[in-house]
């Protein structure tokens, strides 16, 4: 018997219900199902008898909630007591794309540690792609990212903003009085495109591929500042989150057609149990 079974198993007895145990916990419904099976087939009993949507104890079912409800209880105070012993709270760890971290930080991090001054927070900078791995890898908690990657449906995720992809350029530029923008307009201009692990990246260079470009990339770069002293020098253009102009006061950002659209989000692992921590930090994003 594992702790984690006895929290599934718990949850579905408050709710009557693996969907909504699921939901509640931030897991899939697989996972709960294996739990429940799995005790079951350990202690050799019934916990559930079924009806339509809904779960309902066995008589045997009633003692052993009973019995690991307490001992779950028992173990959450003692966690907490042990916590409490070394003063420490484990920190969520985020992380987050270099471009997107423009959008939402540092303010939703102040935000958040207004709301719960007591739990740590520990960023790292990775691009969109190699965040999502580390989330799935368990090395991080969660992970901003940009969705548009294929692998996105093996994590759990949350969509916080739709952006619309611009064409940023300085006021100087030959384009900067255009209205809008084609790719093949852009096949000869030097441009800034990013990391390897940036979605964005992967996203631009699949418009190009498809209608037989190859972009005259001058140089690539994830940090905002080095974006914009080059476009600011007028050197180059690059393409960016619309949502940045505000950041960018003083240069031009034109609409690209067809419109690239993003969607920007937070995604965490599946199957795995969310600690209170991260827990608050997933509700607080989503209200954020």
């Amino acid at each position: 018997m594992k702790i984690i079974q006895i929290e599934y198993f718990c949850a579905v007895c408050r709710y009557h219900s693996i969907t909504q145990a699921a939901q509640k916990l931030y897991v899939t419904q697989p996972a709960i199902s294996n739990a429940i099976r799995e005790l079951e087939k350990e202690f050799s009993i019934n916990l559930f008898t079924r009806a339509k949507n809904h779960m309902f104890l066995t008589k045997e079912g009633e003692i052993f909630y009973q019995k690991t409800s307490r001992l779950l209880d028992t173990i959450n105070q003692t966690s907490s007591e042990l916590y409490d012993l070394g003063r420490q709270i484990p920190s969520i760890r985020i992380g987050i794309p270099p471009l997107l971290s423009t959008i939402f930080f540092p303010d939703m991090l102040i935000g958040f540690q207004k709301a719960y001054p007591d739990i740590p927070v520990e960023l790292f900078e990775y691009g969109s792609i190699r965040a999502a791995n580390l989330v799935a890898e368990d090395t991080l908690d969660l992970a901003l990212v940009n969705m548009n990657f294929y692998e996105i449906e093996k994590l759990n995720s949350y969509m916080l903003l739709s952006d619309q992809i611009v064409f940023c350029v300085s006021p100087k530029h030959h384009l900067a009085n255009e209205t809008e923008l084609s790719m093949e307009m852009l096949k000869e201009e030097p441009l800034i495109m990013y990391n390897t692990d940036s979605v964005l990246n992967t996203t631009l260079y699949s418009r190009f591929e498809g209608i037989n470009i190859k972009p005259n990339v001058i140089m690539h770069a994830s940090q905002l500042y080095t974006i914009q002293n080059f476009i600011t020098n007028n050197l180059c253009g690059a393409f960016l989150y619309s949502s940045l102009m505000k950041n960018l006061p003083g240069l031009v950002g034109i609409p690209i057609t067809p419109i690239i659209k993003q969607e920007i989000g937070i995604v965490w692992k599946k199957g795995k149990y969310v600690n209170e921590s991260v827990e608050k930090y997933i509700a607080f994003t989503k209200k954020y």
